[in-house]
């Protein structure tokens, strides 16, 4: 019977090879008492912590980014692991300044409107400190956040925003949309105000609240070679901005519930909870329309947020309202231009790069929803430049490389827009004029040109995916598909589940399977450090147990003991195999000296003592063997083995 598919959280995964689950589970529960938290420092600098971001750090696409001093992750993989947790610890702890981080690399990324976005890389060994920091603020943070925060939290998606506007305009009628707009908010966060809104969070910790400090003054190397020291603002690409900017603005959120969703009147109301954990509070809000109160809710994806009212009246005040308060309270200014109220059964809202409007239907306003022009106009822009260099590879790219980033230009393309009501129609448009270059470039006659109907065959995911579709093209010199933009169906976005949370037992139900593996042998598996070991190796050995469900991949015996595990590489390391997952695998000591040894008497002696008899087993082990650059236990010896030795077997076997 085939196993039932697990539910996985990758960062809740790796926690649980590093038992920190208990400990975070444990912050949150306390945050949500309103606890405060003294002594953090020793927790952020703990060989599991420490171990655990580089997991995560190494699993995102920015860790081959260089900053400043030109490292990038790969300069980290080789090192022991004991020499990187005391190389953290030492720059934590820093001098007589104590943590100093270095230069912030300035890297300006164009927008689409011709401004510029100016993003911060930080060297990869304050990467790593900011990582280590994240991971224990953020259960602390979680448990204060609002829940109309989608952006850069677990479990929370653009697909959450979009449809909460979605629910409240379709299902509660509101249809005035106040669009705000900061200008610049990450350049322009108030480091003093920041530090007072971590105080109030329960965040006492002296030690981490100066480290903090040292990271937003962090000093910035412009492009040019110049170095500024910033005053304000957070930069944009270091791990921990996106925390620290909903910090900021949580205290937003929660000021627009407390006009309306929050508001204690609501407490003289009785209420429940729907499926989804949400309280329904009907009865309190039919009440409070019928008072002075201004009804309105806010939806805020990191520093883009949308306030939507009821009336014009409403809106134009809470507009007014909302931009005074983040003048006052966060020293925030919006921009008078792109702040506007919209009524949406006039005019489009804008907001993630959806299009939004209501239109009149049966006596009743729909929701109906597009890609947003500036949006497709890049979409259309980007493809066509792809499929120009599909006929014309850049250098160090083949053809195949350049039609599969263009197919996973498609598949992003389609699972982020997929939410749009009219994706269909938007994405049709753009099939016709991208297949017009497409058909330009690669031609389509039917001897020389490379815009065919017919190739390889289709992947078992392709096949459910396009499968169907009479659009799909291939390639004419490597036979690959050129996956149709114009396929697509609308799917409805998810609500996010107020019961769903990534720090109590119970709201990991519907998102993350605990292991099954003898998760205690893991552990101890995790504490048992050799100094002669990588640090990409001790890491990739917790994964190796848990995919191998702990047991020898070689004889399929479940281990028992840390002493009986090797971690073998499939090609020898002296002859460059690597730390690397895929050239590593768990055995049994004596499985993995069978691999080595050239002695014909102790291989018999080890194959006794294992005792190896399948065939599956011997193929298994001489292929390792083949790797390892030692000759195959030949089919006399498995037959002399299984049937056992005797004094003649032995001797001829010798």
């Amino acid at each position: 019977m085939p196993n039932e598919k697990k539910n996985c959280v990758d960062f809740l995964r790796h926690a649980e090879y590093y038992d920190m689950l208990p400990i975070l589970d444990e912050h949150y529960d306390r945050s949500s008492k309103g606890e405060e938290f003294k002594d953090l420092m020793k927790l952020i600098l703990s060989r599991e912590n420490i171990m655990l971001a580089y997991r995560e750090l190494k699993a995102n696409e920015g860790s081959m980014t260089p900053g400043t001093d030109g490292l990038r992750i790969i300069d980290i993989r080789k090192m022991k692991e004991e020499d990187v947790v005391w190389r953290v610890r030492n720059i934590v702890k820093g001098g007589q300044d104590g943590y100093t981080p270095r230069c912030v690399r300035r890297k300006d990324i164009p927008k689409p409107n011709g401004d510029i976005r100016p993003l911060g890389i930080p060297c990869i060994w304050d990467r790593l400190v900011q990582q280590c920091i994240k991971q224990i603020l953020e259960p602390i943070c979680e448990a204060k956040f609002s829940n109309n925060s989608y952006g850069f939290r677990p479990n929370r998606s653009v697909s959450n925003a979009i449809a909460a506007e979605y629910r409240m305009i379709q299902m509660q009628k509101l249809y005035f949309v106040v669009e705000f707009d900061i200008k610049g908010f990450f350049d322009n966060v108030n480091h003093s105000k920041l530090i007072k809104q971590l105080w109030a969070m329960g965040i006492r910790d002296k030690s981490l609240i100066y480290i903090i400090k040292r990271i937003l003054k962090a000093p910035i190397q412009l492009e040019n070679g110049e170095r500024i020291v910033p005053n304000k603002g957070t930069p944009q690409g270091g791990i921990i901005s996106p925390l620290l900017a909903n910090v900021v603005l949580n205290e937003l959120d929660h000021w627009v519930e407390s006009q309306w969703q929050q508001n204690p009147v609501i407490n003289n109301y009785t209420s429940r909870m729907n499926n989804s954990g949400t309280p329904i509070l009907s009865h309190a809000y039919r009440a409070m329309r019928n008072t002075n109160l201004k009804e309105m809710y806010i939806i805020r994806y990191a520093d883009d947020f949308r306030i939507i009212c009821g009336s014009r009246e409403d809106a134009n005040k809470v507009k007014i309202a909302v931009t005074k308060w983040l003048k006052e309270r966060l020293e925030l200014d919006i921009s008078p231009e792109k702040t506007k109220v919209v009524d949406i059964r006039n005019r489009y809202t804008e907001f993630l790069g959806f299009k939004i409007k209501a239109y009149k239907k049966s006596g009743k306003y729909v929701l109906k929803s597009h890609i947003c022009d500036k949006a497709s106009r890049r979409i259309e822009s980007n493809l066509k430049e792809q499929a120009k260099r599909i006929a014309h590879p850049r250098d160090r790219k083949t053809v195949l490389d350049e039609v599969k980033i263009y197919n996973s230009m498609i598949m992003g393309i389609q699972n982020y827009y997929s939410i749009a009501t009219n994706i269909s129609l938007d994405c049709g448009k753009l099939a016709f004029r991208v297949n017009q270059t497409l058909k330009s470039r690669l031609g389509t006659n039917p001897k020389n040109g490379r815009f065919k109907r017919e190739g390889r065959d289709l992947t078992i995911v392709e096949k459910e995916r396009y499968g169907k579709s009479a659009q799909i093209r291939y390639e004419g010199k490597t036979k690959e598909p050129i996956y149709p933009i114009g396929y697509i169906k609308f799917t409805k976005p998810m609500n996010h589940g107020r019961d769903v949370c990534s720090y109590t037992p119970k709201g990991r139900i519907r998102i993350h399977d605990l292991l099954v593996c003898n998760t205690i042998l893991l552990h101890d598996l995790m504490k048992t450090v050799e100094k002669e070991n990588s640090i990409e190796l001790a890491d990739n050995r917790l994964s190796l147990f848990t995919a191998q469900n702990g047991k020898c991949a070689v004889l399929g015996e479940t281990f028992t003991r840390v002493e009986q595990i090797f971690c073998h590489h499939k090609h020898p390391k002296r002859w460059r195999g690597g730390d690397r997952y895929r050239n590593l695998t768990l055995v049994s000591y004596e499985v993995h000296e069978l691999i080595h040894t050239y002695d014909n008497e102790e291989v018999q002696r080890l194959l006794q003592k294992t005792n190896i008899t399948d065939n599956s087993q011997f193929d298994k082990l001489n292929e390792f063997r083949r790797r390892a650059y030692r000759k195959a236990i030949d089919a006399e010896t498995k037959q002399i083995i299984s049937k056992g030795m005797t004094k003649e077997t032995k001797t001829k076997f010798n």
